[in-house]
């Protein structure tokens, strides 16, 4: 195992647009490739608006349609790990959930992780939002081991769920890798603050990738890309704009916070339990 990891993350800005998307995709992850990183991260539903109603028009199968084709043969040619942000998926039952889909460096499919918290909400600031009108919950846990990092990978809401990175950590996962698109209202209340929490409770480092804000959208992204260690400290962030991200990982850093303040070890499992289903 490499004892360190470039991960780069595209911030990038999304239109009503699916090919332009995709190009810019594309453009960024190259760049993040030619500084270095060997795990590139794409944000939530990087294709399409993040609206619920277009979810459906915008709903490709995984990892067979246009965009999952588009970033095996990305992943192929930059020689990266790639986490494919998230997209909506459609399956062969025409169900559509919120999907990131994983590519390695020879363009191989590694896995996909669907969404398993809908972002269903009605928030004091009058933003409204039902994931549940058009998307399906996924059903598991998604971990990607790779000779670089063992990963775990969440999506959005899923992050404010304790449990689910628990589980995740306790399952030898490194890096939690979080596509998101937390809006103007919860990102400045709660981004940061769920992103080291996460890193703190289960000594792993965490990346959170966001979309850039786009001031013509419906929905106003809130941006602000971070990756954060072991120990709650953070080691790249980003403001609202468009932008490629970079850290360096020294996975070391898990064992050293983990010798130093063994929390794991010192869970009361005589008390409490927390089991996969």
């Amino acid at each position: 195992m490499k004892a360190n990891l470039r991960i780069g993350i595209c911030q990038m800005m999304v239109v009503d647009d699916k090919e332009s998307n995709l190009r810019k995709a594309r453009e960024m992850i190259r760049k993040a490739s030619r500084q270095g990183c060997n795990l590139v991260v794409l944000p939530e539903m990087f294709n399409c608006p993040y609206e619920s109603m277009a979810f459906p028009s915008y709903a490709e199968p995984i990892p067979n349609g246009e965009t999952s084709l588009l970033l095996s043969r990305t992943a192929r040619d930059e020689h990266i790990y790639l986490v494919g942000g998230s997209i909506p998926e459609i399956d062969s039952g025409g169900r559509i959930f919120n999907s990131c889909p994983v590519f390695g460096p020879d363009g191989q499919f590694l896995g996909c992780h669907r969404k398993v918290h809908l972002f269903d909400v009605d928030l004091e600031s009058g933003l409204s939002f039902r994931e549940s009108d058009t998307l399906k919950a996924g059903n598991n846990l998604t971990i990607i081991p790779t000779p670089a990092a063992t990963l775990g990978i969440l999506i959005c809401y899923d992050i404010r769920f304790p449990e689910l990175s628990r589980l995740l950590s306790l399952s030898g996962v490194q890096v939690l890798v979080v596509p998101a698109a937390f809006n103007t209202t919860t990102g400045p209340a709660h981004w940061e603050i769920l992103l080291r929490t996460r890193a703190i409770d289960n000594q792993v480092f965490v990346v959170g990738a966001a979309p850039a804000t786009n001031p013509v959208a419906s929905y106003h992204a809130w941006g602000h890309s971070m990756v954060v260690d072991p120990w709650g400290s953070v080691l790249a962030s980003t403001g609202s704009t468009e932008t490629v991200l970079w850290a360096d990982l020294d996975l070391s850093r898990i064992e050293q916070v983990r010798k130093a303040l063994p929390l794991l070890r010192h869970r009361r499992t005589d008390l409490y339990t927390l089991k996969r289903r």
